[in-house]
């Protein structure tokens, strides 16, 4: 018998009739059309599932990934994060995520919306996340047998075993704020703790790099300098076999000229006649 799609009748259905990319959830067997997301909505799925999927100990995170629990129950979470990356065969996420997120914006069905909250906690989610983007942004938190709790502004959001990080609630709606947050999650990802920490470690390389050019370049002076001297003491020893003592005046002139000046006059003496024709 052929299977039913749930554009071709009024169920109840199967997860297994529904395929990826289908515009349905399903609750009990019944279909839910899941309309395309508005601006603020869209925004706000990628803004925090960015935060979420680069804190740095998720293993695993989704965007609409549909969570298959129970054969009749197919639900797809704006946000879905785990601490390791599923099983199966890549269709539907047949164990419930430790967090979902859900991003509410104007026209939400409110009834469904409970009830899907009610059925991710059922199946074992530990903590949905519900982010309103209309009127006061904030961060609603539902948890098994417990009240619905608020988070709003820099106040913090926590998901232990899944997040290391404890996230500010506005950082799934602001995206200047969930840009910090996922720079600093992927320098921790790189063994760093902050931006701070990585501007002093490129302080002490580069005073390191400094102190070897420094090095370096003083070798080399040092042995310029060297060669010069070594010339110059030649020179002025030539010059006094030749033609005996020299006065201070021949002797600063010699003090006070270069390598290769000091090269040419040496190369002069066994030819200059006196003092004054080597320096001519």
């Amino acid at each position: 018998m052929a299977q039913m799609h749930p554009t071709e009748g009024h169920g109840p259905f199967r997860a297994s009739q529904l395929r990826d990319g289908d515009r349905y959830e399903l609750s009990d067997g019944h279909p839910i059309y899941c309309a395309p997301a508005g601006t603020r909505h869209a925004s706000g799925n990628v803004t925090g599932g960015l935060v979420l999927d680069t804190d740095p100990d998720v293993g695993w995170s989704g965007s609409d990934a549909g969570v298959s629990a129970e054969p009749g129950m197919l639900r797809a979470p704006d946000v879905v994060v785990r601490a390791t990356p599923p099983e199966g065969d890549g269709t539907w996420l047949e164990e419930a995520p430790p967090l979902a997120v859900e991003y509410a914006a104007r026209g939400q069905d409110e009834a469904d919306l409970k009830c899907k909250i009610a059925e991710l906690l059922r199946v074992g989610t530990r903590w949905v996340w519900v982010v309103r983007v209309e009127g006061l942004p904030r961060v609603e938190v539902h948890t098994a047998g417990a009240p619905m709790q608020i988070r709003t502004g820099d106040e913090l959001l926590e998901a232990p075993g899944v997040l290391r990080n404890p996230v500010p609630a506005r950082a799934l709606f602001d995206r200047t704020v969930a840009h910090e947050v996922v720079l600093r999650n992927l320098l921790q990802r790189q063994g760093y703790e902050s931006l701070a920490e990585v501007r002093q470690e490129g302080h002490q390389e580069g005073r390191q790099e400094g102190r070897q050019e420094g090095r370096q370049e003083g070798r080399q002076e040092g042995r310029q300098e060297g060669r010069q001297e070594g010339e110059r003491l030649f020179l002025m020893r030539m010059l006094e076999r030749k033609f005996g003592p020299l006065n201070d005046e021949t002797r600063a002139r010699i003090n006070e000229a270069d390598a290769e000046t000091l090269l040419a006059w040496g190369e002069r003496v066994s030819m200059a006649a006196s003092v004054e024709m080597v320096f001519s």
